[in-house]
């Protein structure tokens, strides 16, 4: 254990300066665990805990709670660490599987890169409708075999320690409702742990949501960048983009390094170029981002919506001209997206879209209509919304004229209340509140004879 003894120190040193740093709490779970740690366990405890599951815990780990501390005030006694911190040790054992004593010490399954087949290959016997609770739990033990919970995330997700194998002393971050799990990138639970302090220090960690800390590549721009350049496969590549990604920023300077990456990038690589250096530098990214708005605008629209929605103004040329062709929903929703948040009259946009063959168009385009403050001026563009086959774009369009008390609308209310006598997709329901925006009831719309009052 002696080689960890300058990162144990490290550590130490790099807590102090994180709570400092922090002393507001607002890195996501600081507010829970507080930057607690309690005392360290003696190796009794930890060697009747081992015993008791018939497991050895990886060194980095038993370091952890022999030298740094066990448990603290957060989620379940959980002790300072990342989201809601690293669990005691014996702490929620049975997370992942219900006879822990049975699965902790089986051989790990789960690995690295491992593909959406295979995972899917792994789970399928807990994915059976007629299962028994008997065959769920040995089910769930099989897929977790080999791996400890040791903190909470956050509703279903959780860290876990890899107990043996290939992996062992690794962390890996799993969802109890078994969605495919994904491997930190460091190689043992001190490096990961001391990646955590270091993002705080650093003020990567954001401060306002979860982070999704150990969900991607760490390090800092430029290393990742050389990474990146030094890689051999593409996973790796773009694991490394996405590790600069999700910066908070970067030195001053990178932004030009980034602009050459995209111009010079393969095919495969040129959209996560792109959206780095629009989060990071708007003004170089725009010319490629015109460019490639004939190549994906759909990148484009949601790489505007995502980093700069405050220059949505520059971008209504691009989508004036483009929403005619858009056949894709996607698309259009974040088309929409831009003009809304530009605040102008996009009526003449949207009409055309309300008769869309794409049902979800036409479902947005009414959604957007009903964003404009002038829509009552469009009355006869709504009332053809609710004679529409497709009952969600009814549903829409109702939605839509909250608020609005024009009589005019009462024939095609009526005729709305006479085609569904019963409840569908909610929009008796919707109905019911557009009558009541009028003084109105279904009741007395029944009885409605078509003369105004």
């Amino acid at each position: 254990m002696h080689q960890f003894d300058e990162q144990v120190e490290r550590i130490r040193t790099k807590l102090a300066a994180a709570k400092q740093k922090d002393k507001e709490l607002k890195v996501f779970g600081a507010s829970s665990h507080k930057y607690i740690l309690h005392k360290p366990l003696a190796e009794e405890a930890i060697s009747d805990f081992e015993t008791r599951y018939h497991i050895s815990l990886p060194v980095s780990y038993k370091v952890f709670l022999l030298q740094l501390g066990n448990g603290g005030e957060s989620h379940a006694g959980a002790a300072a660490g990342p989201f809601y911190g690293i669990y005691p040790l014996g702490g929620c054992v049975d997370e992942l599987t219900t006879d822990p004593e049975k699965y902790l010490s089986g051989p790990v399954k789960i690995y690295p890169g491992i593909t959406a087949d295979s995972w899917q290959d792994l789970t399928k016997d807990a994915e059976e409708d007629d299962i028994t609770d008997e065959a769920y739990d040995a089910a769930m033990g099989n897929i977790y075999a080999g791996i400890l919970p040791i903190g909470s995330q956050g509703c279903t997700y959780l860290h876990g320690l890899v107990l043996n194998g290939e992996h062992a002393g690794k962390v890996v971050n799993v969802d109890m409702d078994r969605q495919l799990p994904q491997f930190t990138f460091e190689d043992n639970f001190l490096d990961w742990y001391e990646r955590w302090l270091d993002e705080i220090i650093s003020e990567e960690l954001p401060i306002d949501g979860p982070s999704w800390f150990g969900y991607t590549m760490g390090g800092s721009a430029a290393t990742l960048l050389d990474k990146y350049h030094a890689a051999t496969d593409q996973l790796t590549r773009h694991q490394c983009i996405r590790g600069i990604l999700v910066k908070r920023h970067i030195d001053p300077g990178m932004e030009t390094l980034l602009e050459k990456e995209y111009l010079h990038a393969e095919a495969e690589y040129k959209r996560e170029w792109l959206q780095v250096l629009t989060k990071f530098s708007y003004l170089l990214a725009k010319p490629h981002l015109l460019a490639y708005s004939t190549v994906d605008l759909l990148a484009v629209v949601q790489f505007i919506w995502w980093y700069v929605k405050d220059k949505s103004n520059e971008w209504l040329e691009v989508i004036t001209r483009s929403l005619p062709g858009i056949n894709d929903d996607e698309t259009f929703r974040f088309c929409t997206y831009l003009l809304v948040e530009m605040k102008a009259d996009y009526a003449h946009l949207m009409i055309p879209a309300t008769t869309h063959e794409n049902e979800q168009i036409r479902v947005t385009a009414f959604y957007t209509l009903g964003k404009l403050e002038n829509r009552e001026h469009y009355l006869d563009v709504f009332i053809n919304g609710l004679d529409d086959p497709a009952n969600y774009v009814i549903h829409a369009a109702l939605q839509a004229l909250s608020g609005v008390k024009d009589q005019r609308l009462l024939p095609a209310y009526k005729k709305v209340l006479e085609r569904f006598p019963t409840e569908q997709d909610y929009i008796l329901s919707n109905l019911g509140y557009r009558l009541a925006d009028m003084g109105l009831t279904i009741g007395e719309l029944k009885k409605w004879n078509g003369q105004y009052p």
